[in-house]
């Protein structure tokens, strides 16, 4: 788990995990799956899943969420990329962005620094926990 001071400065408070609405973007349908349940059954309310960046800005749009996951490698889209579009976009608000990979945030890590994302998670890695750790490291979670 990674850390980083690179997201926007939040406009909102967490006053806790039960109230953490998520957006998970993954192009592989099975980690969906998992990644919802398991956070689901630990207190986040999962409000959406994208599979692309393309469904990613249009979720991000619509759905408003406190956190959203965005993996480093959507297929065919960067992660990287998408958080840019996500943040440099006035009329959408993806909330606090984490990245998540499957991979070693050593292999990332410079882009990962440079990105507007607070954190980084391993996928193994993945819990409430872990999400409300970043946050908090970020200064948005009490």
């Amino acid at each position: 788990m990674v850390a980083t001071h690179n997201g926007r400065p939040s406009r909102r408070s967490y006053p806790g995990l039960v109230a953490l609405r998520c957006l998970i973007v993954d192009d592989n349908p099975g980690f969906l799956h998992a990644a919802r349940a398991l956070l689901e059954h630990e207190g986040i309310r999962v409000v959406g899943v994208a599979v692309s960046g393309t469904e990613a800005v249009r979720c991000a749009a619509d759905l408003r969420p406190d956190v959203t996951l965005l993996d480093i490698d959507l297929g065919g889209d960067s992660g990287f990329d998408v958080a840019r579009q996500l943040v440099d976009d006035p009329l959408i608000d993806p909330g606090q962005i984490i990245l998540v990979s499957a991979y070693s945030e050593d292999e990332f890590f410079d882009l990962i620094e440079a990105s507007p994302a607070i954190g980084f998670l391993r996928k193994p890695a993945l819990s409430a926990g872990a999400i409300e750790g970043l946050l908090r490291a970020a200064g948005d979670a009490h």
